[in-house]
């Protein structure tokens, strides 16, 4: 029956019975044979078919939604049993945001390659928060738990933020401080599906939404991070991205009794996030262990 329904899934992704038979290395009879024989198995006629163009019905529309689901557990299955006793290998697409996979990512999948030759890995540096069923990625990083039920997250690292700027531009500018005084300032803003123009500060269990207004708003951080250095703004980002500029005292942090956040409820942490599949690829535990093991 799964080679039945691996023919099935290739006439509809080819568009014809003569192209998937080119992809299967078939016979053109032999690959309408077995959608004949699969169209007998299942009393479901699959395809409207016609001299011009190949056409699923609706209950084919139904069965090659659920049939791609059962051959991709199979495959997942079979990748599994082979990933118990040998080392993990195949194909591996990982969306991560900009700033994150700069700093950390391209320094740490060389090693990772290094210990798993087999695997291929395809980086998406985006800060567009991908679906990773319509763009076929296997592991995303994200900031925040995912909202879809169907996917699954494994906690890597705790992201704490700090409101800093320049000692020049606090000295050339007026005082900060209350957070009410930050809307005298040219804040440098993150702007992305969860993250807009309010900052949220807490301090002895009091919460406090300050609306920010600025000249330079970005998806990534880099660019609000060379303007907060080059004495432009007020700046809000992640303690991973301005600790090294705090040490060397180009940045300076400014109302150091509040604890300031980008959201209100959003959790702040970042989580290798992937489809909850019943088998997990072998190179998809692979990776998120690493990732797991070196950020810990």
């Amino acid at each position: 029956m799964l080679d039945l329904l691996g023919v099935f899934e290739q006439v509809v992704v080819s568009g014809s019975f003569s192209q998937a038979a080119k992809a299967l290395n078939m016979a053109p009879s032999s690959v309408t044979r077995n959608i004949d024989k699969l169209e007998n198995k299942i009393k479901t006629t699959l395809f409207k078919r016609s001299t011009r163009q190949l056409i699923l019905t609706e209950d084919g529309q139904y069965f090659y939604q659920q049939s791609i689901k059962i051959l991709e557990q199979s495959r997942n299955l079979l990748s599994e049993m082979q990933g118990n006793n040998n080392t993990p290998e195949g194909a591996l697409r990982i969306s991560v945001f900009e700033t994150f996979g700069n700093i950390y990512l391209t320094h740490l999948i060389p090693d990772f390659l290094k210990r798993y030759p087999k695997i291929n890995i395809e980086l998406e540096l985006d800060n567009n928060l991908v679906d990773l069923n319509s763009d076929n990625i296997d592991i995303a990083i994200r900031i925040g738990t995912p909202i879809d039920s169907n996917l699954k997250a494994r906690h890597l690292l705790t992201n704490t933020t700090s409101l800093v700027a320049t000692p020049e531009y606090i000295k050339n500018n007026p005082q900060i401080k209350t957070p009410q005084d930050l809307k005298n300032h040219n804040c440098l803003i993150i702007s992305h599906e969860r993250q807009r123009t309010n900052w949220y500060f807490n301090s002895n269990k009091t919460q406090t939404k300050i609306s920010v207004t600025g000249n330079l708003a970005s998806k990534g951080g880099s660019p609000l991070l060379n303007a907060a250095l080059q004495h432009l703004g007020v700046l809000l980002l992640s303690d991973w991205m301005v600790k090294p500029y705090i040490e060397s005292k180009q940045l300076e942090i400014l109302l150091p009794k509040w604890t300031v956040t980008h959201n209100e409820n959003t959790s702040g942490e970042i989580y290798a996030v992937y489809k909850s599949a019943q088998y997990l690829k072998p190179q998809i535990r692979a990776f998120i262990d690493y990732l797991a093991e070196q950020l810990q």
